[in-house]
């Protein structure tokens, strides 16, 4: 469900005509529905009801301040991956104690960081960063609580490149490997063992592998719980899928709640759940403008002011976004089949590969739906491009919570040495 509809022939997010923020703010941009935010929180937070549940909203999803600062108001914590997350988190109002630190390559400033802020939990991912974390946090005379991550070699996610789980994936200890290594941190100093993390890809619409895994890693548990170890908390990751097409069903955060609960029903553990796509991702659209169409032999081009620089998810996973023109085509409309592509000097600036679509024309504006997640986070200033402007929606007001950048802005951290500037 979102909150971006047609309404007197136009395409509106919430109560504000999208044609309305394309002519104010320009395009390329990116729009987000505060409604669609709070309205996914809530109904995640409402299927884990009655369940001990930290919901740690994954920031690498959807970073912006506004975004996090709705989510904040909401009661998620946050699941960051970078010393720069987890300041934009507590700069949101997110507590530290509600946050966990993700990801395979955490500097030993990232972890002095965590630490003197009091977060929640570390969730380690190999040997050697836990031997590291030890180092630090004993010199800072502190614990450091901790949750290892295992690789149950179970395999999910809606592309390969968003598989996290599998034997050979760069993230998580071995599952061979998990035992003696929380055998080792129970004997080092600055340690102190928690939990279990587990996380094992993105945009999955089955249950069963999810399953799968949560199940082995219940067994850990309590193979752990027999060795000595003080297991409290399972974070379980996130992953859950949504549709990006009208025919997709992926499962319901209900039946993911259900299923959670029944795995963990006798353990007495608190879970840790790290949604990002489920919440931000159809709360989000990317809105540009039809510079050209260019017929070519075998197929025609509509060549947009948006590029792979500001929604990069096509080039990077072949990922499919729904188009829909701002203005609502008329009944009987013509249509046309395009290859819709940006500016960028690259093949892969593609958004769309024979896509039918309502026939347009230079200047009218389009919007690429569910691009709420994984969207303005990975934009970039590839081909000296500004990074695209960020507005958030709330009701029939809009805001500009990250506006374009001049140029030279964009040029203000470069120099040239000064034996190129000397004069002879």
């Amino acid at each position: 469900m979102h909150h971006f509809t047609y309404q007197d022939g136009c395409l509106h997010c919430e109560g504000v005509n999208l044609e309305q923020i394309a002519d104010e703010v320009g395009t390329p941009c990116y729009v987000y529905s505060s409604a669609t935010l709070v309205r996914h929180a809530r109904v995640i937070a409402s299927a884990f009801e009655g369940q001990d549940c930290l919901i740690a909203y994954s920031v690498k999803s959807n970073g912006n301040l506004g975004v996090l600062s709705t989510l904040a108001q909401e009661g998620c914590g946050a699941d960051v991956v970078s010393g720069g997350e987890l300041q934009r988190a507590m700069r949101a109002g997110i507590p530290a104690d509600r946050i966990v630190f993700s990801g395979v390559g955490k500097t030993a400033e990232e972890m002095r960081l965590a630490l003197q802020a009091g977060i929640h939990q570390f969730n380690v991912e190999s040997a050697a960063e836990l031997r590291r974390l030890s180092e630090v946090a004993t010199m800072l005379g502190t614990d450091a609580p901790v949750a290892i991550r295992v690789n149950p070699d179970v395999a999910a996610g809606g592309h390969p490149n968003i598989s996290t789980g599998k034997k050979g994936d760069k993230f998580g200890v071995p599952w061979s490997d998990a035992e003696d290594l929380y055998a080792e941190a129970a004997t080092l100093p600055g340690i102190k063992v928690v939990g279990v993390d587990v996380h094992i890809g993105s945009q999955i619409g089955d249950l069963v592998p999810m399953r799968a895994a949560f199940e082995k890693v219940v067994g850990l548990t309590k193979r752990l719980r027999d060795a000595g170890h003080e297991i409290s908390r399972i974070d379980l990751g996130g992953g859950l899928g949504i549709p990006y097409k009208e025919d997709d069903a992926p499962a319901p955060p209900s039946d993911y709640a259900a299923m959670i609960a029944d795995v963990t029903q006798d353990l007495g553990v608190q879970v840790i759940l790290e949604p990002g796509r489920v919440i931000t991702g159809n709360a989000g659209v990317m809105l540009s403008t039809v510079l050209y169409e260019k017929a070519a032999p075998e197929t025609d081009f509509l060549i947009i002011d948006a590029g792979m620089n500001d929604l990069m998810r096509p080039a990077l996973y072949d990922a499919h976004h729904d188009i829909l023109p701002i203005k609502q085509a008329g009944a009987g409309a013509e249509r046309k089949t395009y290859d819709v592509v940006g500016p960028i000097c690259e093949s892969t600036d593609k958004f769309a590969k024979a896509r039918e679509l309502t026939a347009l024309r230079p200047g009218q504006r389009i919007a690429f739906m569910s691009a709420g997640a994984y969207g303005a986070v990975l934009s970039s200033t590839y081909n000296a491009r500004p990074l695209v402007p960020e507005v958030l929606v709330n009701g029939s007001s809009f805001d500009v919570v990250r506006r374009r950048p001049e140029f030279e802005e964009m040029i203000a951290l470069e120099k040239v040495p000064d034996w190129l500037t000397q004069k002879a």
